[in-house]
Parts: C-alpha cells; structure tokens; sequence
C-alpha cells in the first residue's frame, strides 16, 4: 500500500485540511507540533496521514511500529470548546464508534465490534487503536491518534491478537475507510456539542461495546488489576465491572476480555 497518486479525495470532501505525509515518527506529535506553530490555519478536523509511521504510540505509553505501507496512521484536531466540559470523556468512546463502523462497512462477513473504550477488533482480533490526547490551553482541544493494520500481511502482525484486512482476505479501501472515519468523527462531535451525552449514544456505544458481558481484567493506572465482569456504560462513558458484590466505574485502564459471561 503506497499513498494513492490522487490523494485521498473522499476524506478531502470531509475534512477542511489534509496533510499528507510520506513518513513521520508519530502523527500525533506531528500535529501536535503543527498546531503549535500555526493554530490558526489549523480548524476543527484538521487530518494529518501517513502510511509510514516510524514510532507509534498507544495507551500506557506502549510504542508500536509497522512496516511501511502497511498502516494507515492518522491524527485529527478536534476543537472541543463546544463540547461541555463533563461530556468530553465521550469522545474517544465515539471516535472508536466511528472507526469501528468504518471499518465495518467494508468487512461485512466480520464481526467487527468495540473493545472499551476505543480498540477495535475484527472476529476477536484487534485491527485498529486510537489514542486521544488533550492539548495544553483553556479550549481542552484534543489530538486523536488512529491507526489502522491495512495491507498487513499476517506474518508482520506483532502478536497473535492482530489482525489486519489483508489477514482477513480483504483488500482495504483506505480513502474510504479516512473518509467514513472522519464523518463519523464529525457527527459525533456535533451532536455531543449540542446535546452532550445522551441516552442514545450510551444505547448506540453499549451495542457495539463487545466489552459488555465479558470477564475482563483491568490494569488500572495506578498499578491495581481489577477482574470482573463488564456491565455496562454509566452516564460519563465509564465501564462498570462487577468485582464480587461491588460495582467499580473504571475511567481508564488496559482491559483485556477472559473469556464471555453472556448467558
């Protein structure tokens, strides 16, 4: 997978600027280093994309790299000043959405689904991660890193638990797949910024959520390990697993699913 000659048209009409680049360490801290230096020609959904990104890094601080041409890394600018403030724990919850329907619209023999709160994993397997992070400032404005396994081939996935959609068999539009991710990244933001969290999107997160019903093991930031069953989303997007009689809301942590506890 080489960056199309033309660009990538589709994700162009979404976005107000897209910056393609042949190869970066990280597209987060490449972003992150644009806006600085020119925030106001940076606007709400501002993408930059590469298909070689050297020094990747996901949650935890865990870093992860892939050969070239064989992932589409993406950062996006979301300007969130519209978004009230206690409602902005939704949005990695929906750019996972939007990913996961992206990537679902071209894997339709799949299941494709939601591993709390942003993985996504294609039959059990994950094929994407997303990392958000807030920029310094009073706007709380948010990089969101994202990146796909496309042309992969299953001999480079860097554990068992990857996937790719060359590893399914599939070949990935990535124009489209920017593009659906980007729209739905879009509307996800508008309609958090005009209604904040709603009933809907906690209904419309839980059903993708393939957490939900599952023993899981947390690691929680401060070292702690949480086992348990997934329960479900509360009010703030926060995953609640039932530990023994107790309930524990868990804001952030690595979850790994055991095994299902769905009857």
């Amino acid at each position: 997978m080489t960056i199309p000659e033309n660009g990538y048209p589709r994700a162009a009409a979404v976005t107000p600027r897209l910056h393609v680049i042949e190869q970066t360490d990280s597209t987060n801290a490449h972003l992150r280093q644009d806006v600085e230096s020119d925030p106001d020609g940076h606007p709400h959904l501002s993408v930059l994309v590469t298909t070689d990104q050297r020094a990747g890094r996901g949650r935890l601080d865990r870093t992860w790299t892939a050969p070239p041409g064989t992932a589409l890394a993406i950062s996006v600018l979301l300007r969130v000043k519209a978004v009230p403030v206690h409602a902005r724990g939704w949005i990695p919850l929906i750019a996972g959405v939007a990913m996961t329907e992206a990537v679902k619209a071209q894997l339709r023999d799949s299941e494709v689904g939601l591993k709390w709160p942003n993985d996504v994993l294609v039959d059990g397997r994950k094929i994407s991660g997303i990392l958000a992070e807030v920029l310094p400032g009073p706007a709380g404005d948010v990089v969101l890193g994202a990146g796909v396994n496309t042309a992969m081939a299953e001999v480079d996935l860097p554990v068992a638990t990857a996937t790719s959609f060359a590893a399914t068999g599939a070949h990935a539009d990535d124009d489209r797949l920017l593009a659906d991710f980007l729209t739905g990244l879009r509307d996800g933001i508008a309609d958090l910024a005009v209604a904040g969290a709603t009933d809907e999107l906690r209904e419309r997160v839980s059903e993708l959520c393939l957490t939900i019903g599952q023993e899981v093991t947390v690691s929680l930031p401060g070292g702690e390990v949480l086992t348990g069953v997934a329960q479900r989303l509360d009010e703030d997007g926060r995953l609640v697993v039932g530990a023994g009689s107790a309930e524990v809301a868990v804001g952030a942590g690595d979850v790994v699913h055991v095994r299902s506890a769905r009857g």
